[in-house]
């Protein structure tokens, strides 16, 4: 007599998913905060591009480990802008496309990591993801707006002015976040065996 098949269980609502997307939703409250409490913490030293590089290498869905960090902006970006003077309403709509790409493209690095998750190359890839967000971001803030000359000579200042930024906030945020995500979810890993087993490889 032949035993029933043990229904496969889906990757959506897996465990790991569930941990994740609660990180996920960590994010947003995190962001938010950042936000509302205006000064009380560094404007840039938010989870996300951790949080997306994250995704990227443990999602078992690739394409929930790019949706699912964008969503999260999204909820985020719902309620912030109702508090954007009306004025930058339009600046910050057209700069969203461009902060939800590099937010895409950090997820699509993550799945470099996919099984070969190490403190080295987790570390590469974080200030890449850093590096690249604070290279393209600015460079569409000179390119779309009247705020510095459309010379090189603007493109550098535009890249000096927003450095400390990325000095103080985007990249140790995205270090420091990795660090606490990708080792976290290592911890959580040893404790529940179904975790590592439900994540990306």
């Amino acid at each position: 007599m032949s035993l029933p098949a043990r229904p496969t269980q889906s990757n959506l609502v897996s465990p790991g998913t569930l941990v994740l997307c609660g990180m996920v939703a960590f994010t947003v409250i995190y962001r938010l905060a950042v936000h509302y409490a205006a000064g009380a913490m560094p404007y840039n030293f938010t989870p996300v591009e951790a949080m997306a590089l994250f995704g990227g290498a443990y999602f078992a869905n690739r394409g929930l480990a790019i949706a699912v960090p964008l969503i999260a902006m999204v909820c985020a970006d719902v309620v912030i802008a109702f508090a954007l003077p009306h004025a930058e309403i339009a600046q910050w709509l057209v700069m969203v496309p461009v902060i939800y790409g590099c937010v895409a493209l950090t997820a699509v690095g993550g799945f470099a990591l996919r099984g070969r998750v190490r403190i080295w190359n987790t570390l590469v890839a974080a200030v890449a993801g850093a590096t690249g967000f604070y290279l393209v971001t600015n460079f569409f803030v000179w390119a779309t707006t009247a705020m510095y000359p459309h010379t090189l000579a603007g493109l550098g200042a535009c890249y000096v002015a927003a450095l400390p930024f990325y000095q103080h906030g985007t990249l140790p945020g995205t270090v420091l976040w990795s660090a606490l995500l990708f080792g976290g979810f290592a911890l959580l890993g040893r404790r529940w065996t179904v975790l590592r087993l439900t994540a990306a490889h």
